[in-house]
């Protein structure tokens, strides 16, 4: 299964992944690899950051395996097998960290082809989180209204090849596409 969880900031949705993560552990005996997109925080120097990674080490079982990639998370969806359970965590920290290597559109018009391409053929139980941030006004720069405008179409585009997509807003969770939670 092929599961989008869409929400604002600290609406919930990476609490909700790990539950499911766990609930496909246990059901399924699946092996649960989370896919952090974060860049390591020592890159920026950022102790925010930092302290928001370490809060995110805290909540996962220790025995789940982690894998960081700021990138090619098209490529690690593509290497996992039926008995994984991929948690990607999050999809606008990886907008951002391709962004951050380029804003040629064409460049990023083949990244987001082929998440969406590797989201579809997915053999794993598949987890995505994403930030909504189009909700709000259109930003005042170029550079935020192009990652504004990309987060919107990767969130089109998966949620199309998603088996359920789920928009969460203050812990409370929507099914938009797909079966009940």
């Amino acid at each position: 299964m092929r599961q989008l969880l869409l929400g604002g900031a600290r609406s919930g949705k990476s609490r909700l992944a790990e539950r499911l993560a766990s609930q496909l552990e246990q059901l399924k005996r699946v092996q649960v690899v989370y896919l952090a997109t974060a860049e390591p925080a020592e890159k920026y120097q950022d102790l925010e950051m930092a302290q928001r990674i370490a809060r995110h080490q805290s909540t996962r079982p220790n025995h789940w395996q982690l894998l960081e990639e700021p990138l090619a998370i098209a490529d690690a969806i593509l290497a996992a097998d039926a008995n994984t359970c991929l948690l990607v965590d999050c999809l606008t920290l990886w907008l951002s960290n391709q962004i951050g290597a380029t804003t040629d559109e064409a460049v990023l018009d083949q990244a987001l082809a082929a998440l969406t391409l590797a989201v579809k053929d997915a053999r794993c139980e598949l987890i995505l989180v994403s930030n909504e941030v189009g909700q709000g006004i259109v930003p005042a720069d170029p550079l935020s209204r192009l990652f504004r405008d990309y987060s919107g179409w990767t969130h089109q585009q998966l949620a199309e090849v998603c088996d359920r997509v789920v928009m969460t807003t203050a812990g409370l969770h929507q099914v938009l596409k797909g079966e009940p939670l």
